[in-house]
């Protein structure tokens, strides 16, 4: 896994320009060479459209190539990796000057990677990471600290059930399986709540990151386990799926069962306004304008940082209430 680097000393060195963590090529090197008429083609494929949050990350980054003047050659991978590494393989055929791309697994990237960088087409990944060893096959990744992120959501828990001695039974709707935000948001939250024994994870499950499949895994786990205090959601998505499962057993989400997402999106914010989510840690999908940023500065053959973080925070539905008028997502 990639370092986790402190957001603000990112932000900084980002704006300084005169950056050491990675090295750069000059333009002539780190890609393929902008056109004549020196606009930018980036070839951008994306995970899919399995949620609200994704559907603003593609329309963010849309919205940011237009406005920077890079032309956007998009493709939807339908969350299927071997779709991604076609869309890859077809900018390469293309000649584009530079690659992004949001994994939709850790695993399996080196070789089309280095066809890139053999092809001298420089690639940056968004959203999230990859576990290749030859960080040498991409220029940087820019998205959020995911560990940190399940490290938000049993920081809360903890709080919340904070001098109770009684068993907190929990279920977990994991994201996608293999993909960096499943992988570490599973891994943070537990590390927050291993220290207490009363904390006890009952059941864990992808739901895949969708409404739809967070509400199926929902339904067994309340068939299977007649005392679930808490719901653990990698995502908004599947949190109000799980939701709509919950209420059709007769219990009330955010009462009889205490729920936590990830991503505060609209739709996520609406039910935690209401009080049917307790807590929502932000992932901000709206990376596109960074990521236009960084390519440029890639073609250009300037330095930049290995990773780059977005600065996010977290919400209570008091919190929500204010917020959620300002919700571009």
């Amino acid at each position: 896994m990639l370092k986790k680097w402190s957001a603000a000393v990112l932000s900084g060195l980002l704006v300084v320009g005169a950056l050491s963590a990675c090295g750069g090529e000059k333009a002539d090197d780190a890609g393929s060479g902008t056109k004549d008429d020196g606009k930018i083609t980036m070839g951008f494929a994306q995970v899919g459209a399995e949620s609200g949050w994704r559907t603003a990350n593609t329309k963010s980054i849309q919205e940011a190539a237009t406005a920077a003047g890079i032309e956007l050659k998009f493709s939807d991978a339908q969350q299927k990796q071997e779709n991604q590494i076609k869309a890859i393989r077809s900018y390469i055929a293309q000649k584009v000057d530079i690659i992004a791309f949001s994994p939709v697994v850790e695993s399996g990237w080196d070789t089309v990677l280095k066809e890139a960088k053999d092809a001298k087409i420089p690639v940056i990944l968004t959203d999230r990471a990859v576990d290749s060893k030859d960080t040498s096959l991409y220029k940087t990744f820019i998205g959020s600290d995911f560990v940190l992120e399940g490290k938000k959501a049993g920081e809360w828990l903890v709080k919340e059930y904070q001098g109770k001695t009684d068993t907190v039974n929990i279920v977990e709707l994991q994201g996608t399986t293999g993909s960096a935000p499943a992988n570490d948001r599973k891994s943070g939250f537990a590390d927050v709540i291993k220290a207490d024994p009363k904390f006890k994870v009952i059941a864990s499950q992808t739901g895949d990151f969708t409404r739809a499949k967070g509400k199926e895994v929902m339904e067994a786990f309340l068939k299977a386990n007649p005392k679930i205090d808490v719901l653990y959601a990698h995502n908004d998505d599947m949190g109000l799926g799980a939701i709509e499962a919950i209420e059709a057993a007769g219990k009330k989400p955010g009462v009889d069962i205490k729920i936590i997402t990830v991503d505060a999106v609209k739709d996520g914010m609406t039910a935690l306004a209401a009080g049917k989510i307790n807590y929502i840690v932000e992932c901000s999908p709206l990376l596109g304008p960074q990521l236009m940023d960084l390519a440029k500065k890639v073609i250009k053959g300037e330095t930049i940082p290995q990773r780059v973080l977005t600065e996010e925070s977290a919400f209570t539905p008091e919190q929500a209430k204010t917020e959620l008028p300002n919700r571009k997502y």
